[in-house]
C-alpha cells in the first residue's frame, strides 16, 4: 500500500484531488464531487476535532474495534457501494472549492505530521491505531473515493 505520510503520495494524490471538476461524474454510488470531498474530509475531521462529533458509546465502540477495524485498516481495496457510518454520510449541497481546499490542507497537515505523530494515536472509531493502520485507512480511503471518479 502506497504511504500517505510521504510527500510524493501525498503530492500524487492532491494531484488526482485537483484533476477533479465540479461537474465530475461518479462510475458508481450516490454522491456527487463536492458531497465525496466533504465525505472524505470526515475522517480527517474525527481525527483532528474529534470534540465536534458523538463519541461511540461502549457498545458501539466494541463492535467497531472487533468487527469493522479489521476491513477497514487493511490493504484490502474498499468494495464499491460498500455500507458507511452515519457521520461520513453526506447529502446536502456542498461547496466543491472549499471541500476540495479543505481536503488537501488535511492531506498535507498528514503528511507534515508525519507517521511518528499516528504511530498509537487513538483513533474516534477504532481505539489506538498502529502508522500503518492509518496509513491503510487513509489512503485506501482516499484512493477508493478518487477512483470512484475516475481519477
Amino acid at each position: 500500500m502506497k504511504n500517505i505520510f510521504t510527500i510524493e503520495v501525498s503530492n500524487e494524490i492532491i494531484d488526482r484531488i485537483n484533476n477533479l471538476t465540479p461537474t465530475a461524474k461518479p462510475t458508481w454510488g450516490k454522491m456527487n464531487v463536492a458531497q465525496m470531498l466533504a465525505h472524505c474530509n470526515v475522517s480527517y475531521a474525527q481525527t483532528y476535532y474529534p470534540e465536534n462529533f458523538k463519541k461511540p458509546n461502549f457498545f458501539l465502540k466494541l463492535i467497531l474495534k472487533n468487527l469493522v477495524k479489521s476491513h477497514v485498516v487493511n490493504t484490502k481495496p474498499f468494495n464499491k457501494n460498500g455500507r458507511t457510518a452515519p457521520d461520513f454520510i453526506i447529502t446536502d449541497t456542498r461547496n466543491f472549492e472549499n471541500e476540495k481546499s479543505i481536503l488537501i490542507e488535511n492531506i498535507k497537515k498528514t503528511q507534515q505530521l508525519g507517521a511518528a505523530y499516528f504511530e498509537q494515536r487513538e483513533n474516534f472509531s477504532f481505539g489506538k491505531l498502529t502508522a500503518s493502520e492509518w496509513n491503510n485507512m487513509l489512503y485506501k480511503h482516499l484512493d477508493h473515493h478518487l477512483n470512484q471518479f475516475d481519477v
